[in-house]
């Protein structure tokens, strides 16, 4: 993998250390023992785990921060965004959007629309990072919900209608200026959350 900014490149490190570290604790292995699987898409695997016990992860960054998502035997995925307030929300809706998602985002009050699309693109990308499936699944095929206050929840799915009731989404509050979304196969059961940070 290559980096523009040395910055970047020095976040990619740090973070993929705090993964093999949190990766070791749970399969009580050295951390630099552990090896990473990528399917055709790139989404990262670990390698000798399997069936319903394997360990499934999925890591999303976005200005500095980082979130970390574990399961057993589910794939998982995250999606963190800093909010911003210099993005053309309206066409960057039109471009990736469905039809059902444009107009929920358009009937909202312009003081609420900035959060509804970075609702709705968390949401969005956590669901396609636990399918594992990379941009070959074009955002414009499901639904989610975006309305600020409601529940996370994917609505539709084409061409498969029943595709919707095999995951779960979950809105995550990660802390101001963000927004986050966790999707699971299956039911959502308990979730932890923890958070810490580097000195």
């Amino acid at each position: 993998m290559r980096f523009f900014f040395q910055i970047d490149r020095e976040r990619f490190i740090v973070g993929r250390g705090i993964l093999r570290a949190i990766l070791g604790l749970y399969l009580s292995s050295a951390p630099e023992l552990l090896s990473f699987l990528y399917n055709s898409y790139g989404k990262p695997a670990m390698a000798g785990e399997s069936g319903r016990d394997a360990i499934h992860f999925n890591v999303s960054h976005s200005n500095g921060s980082a979130l970390y998502a574990f399961t057993r035997g589910r794939e998982v995925g995250v999606d963190l965004e800093h909010v911003r307030d210099d993005l053309e929300v309206d066409l960057i809706a039109t471009q990736f959007f469905s039809p059902r998602e444009i107009a929920a985002l358009r009937a909202l009050p312009a003081e609420q629309r900035k959060y509804g699309f970075f609702n709705c693109w968390t949401r969005k990308e956590a669901y396609i990072k636990a399918k594992g499936e990379g941009l070959s699944l074009p955002l414009d095929q499901f639904d989610v919900s975006l309305n600020p206050g409601e529940p996370a929840a994917l609505l539709a799915t084409r061409p498969d209608s029943h595709e919707a009731q095999r995951w779960s989404l979950q809105e995550l509050t990660f802390g101001i200026g963000y927004a986050a979304a966790l999707a699971v196969a299956g039911r959502i059961g308990s979730l932890s959350c923890f958070q810490f940070r580097l000195s």
